[in-house]
């Protein structure tokens, strides 16, 4: 056996701009690896996360110093024990699975599903603006069954209340990235709670997470920034009632199947997340959230293109990877 690796940095322009608490951008930059092995290839993309301190640069020099480990056959369980979670990881971990089932002339579905997998409601991302700008974002959307409202702290109230009017017959979930204070929390809660959001995601910032304590939930609150790994569930259980696992953050389809079932074990609800990439990152994540409660796969919906071949979508609906994109 003799396995390559290579590893490139592709961009894609976002359709408008993407902004959220912390900043806004224009353009998708991924990094996507290939290992190749007998005249087969499996590939994999990341995207990497600044505020994890994460660039191209660096998640490319982490994959390609994991050339010579590939090379010599380290599986997808040795490599949780010689690389950090995050985005390098991930690309590495998905380009095994995908040319492993490549390999055995099978799909990855037939490993990580327990049921043939289906096509799942995604939800669909407005971006942080002004009540007004969302509520104009929300009605051009509002033939979707279900939007993710991106928030900001200050002003959320009227965001929420702007959205759920625009979009009557639209569930909602909302994502603060970390935005609202101890002092916005009960406030903003019950303004959630009126404006029919069925989940709010790391309201407080990572660290924080003990305020939630004892706290009145009128509206489930969702783990994100909080939770990376497994590891991390057991002293989060309680203070919130579900997570975001996100195969970025997790380093990998391997480690994330790992925190689903941990959640499971402690009872939290699940949603499947990623970062703005392409279909290529979402294809793995369509099949570890078959049973989840929430589906946030929206990625290449926000793209101005998508890479090709690539995920089919239905309005709401995303559907499993065929073979010629992944697994």
């Amino acid at each position: 056996m003799h396995r390559s690796l290579s590893v490139a940095i592709e961009h894609y322009p976002i359709a408008g701009e993407f902004r959220i608490a912390r900043g806004a951008k224009t353009e998708a930059v991924m990094v996507t690896c290939t290992i190749r092995e007998e005249g087969r290839q499996g590939r994999g993309e990341c995207v990497p996360y600044a505020h994890y301190g994460e660039t191209p640069d660096g998640v490319c020099e982490a994959i390609a110093a994991m050339a010579g480990p590939v090379s010599k056959g380290i599986d997808r369980r040795g490599l949780l024990d010689i690389m950090p979670p995050g985005a390098a990881r991930n690309a590495i971990d998905c380009a095994m699975w995908d040319l492993e089932a490549r390999l055995a002339g099978t799909h990855a579905s037939r490993f990580v599903c327990r049921t043939t997998p289906k096509a799942l409601t995604t939800a669909f991302t407005i971006s942080l603006g002004t009540p007004e700008q969302m509520a104009r974002d929300a009605r051009a959307a509002a033939d979707r069954a279900l939007l993710k409202i991106k928030l900001g702290g200050e002003g959320d109230p009227a965001r929420m209340r702007a959205v759920a009017e625009a979009a009557p017959g639209c569930r909602i979930i909302a994502d603060a990235n970390e935005a609202w204070t101890s002092d916005m929390l009960a406030t903003h809660m019950r303004a959630a709670a009126d404006s029919r959001v069925e989940l709010i995601e790391q309201p407080l910032p990572a660290g924080a997470d003990d305020l939630l304590a004892g706290i009145s939930r009128p509206v489930p609150v969702c783990a994100d920034e909080s939770a990376h790994v497994a590891a991390d569930l057991d002293r989060l259980a309680g203070l919130y009632d579900a997570v975001n696992i996100k195969l970025d953050k997790a380093g990998g389809l391997t480690a994330a199947i790992a925190m689903h079932d941990k959640a499971k074990s402690l009872g939290m609800k699940i949603m499947i997340g990623c970062m703005v990439g392409t279909s290529l990152a979402m294809a793995p994540a369509v099949l570890l959230a078959q049973d989840a409660d929430y589906v946030d796969l929206d990625g290449p919906l926000l793209l101005a293109r998508d890479r090709e071949p690539g995920l089919r979508y239905e309005n709401s609906l995303v559907f499993p990877p065929e073979p010629a994109l992944w697994g």
